[in-house]
């Protein structure tokens, strides 16, 4: 999980978390992830007052967005 998104640098690579996002993502994405969770920090979006969701692109070019909780910095 990621506590700080502030931190992070577009371009920066990122692992979704297959467990937290499994119950609301489609099928075909939730599979592109299994094979591939790393994912390209693209940018940032506003889902709620007080929460960023993370805009990122999947290996196979698709942009989708996931919370901090659902992705974890790659060391």
């Amino acid at each position: 999980m990621i506590r700080d998104s502030s931190t992070l640098q577009k371009g920066q690579n990122l692992r979704v978390e297959i467990s937290e996002v499994k119950d609301r993502l489609p099928k075909h994405i939730l599979e592109i992830i299994k094979k591939e969770p790393v994912v390209e920090l693209v940018g940032y979006k506003m889902v709620d007052g007080n929460q960023f969701g993370l805009v990122v692109k999947l290996r196979n070019g698709e942009i989708n967005w996931f919370f901090e909780k659902e992705l974890s910095e790659m060391m």
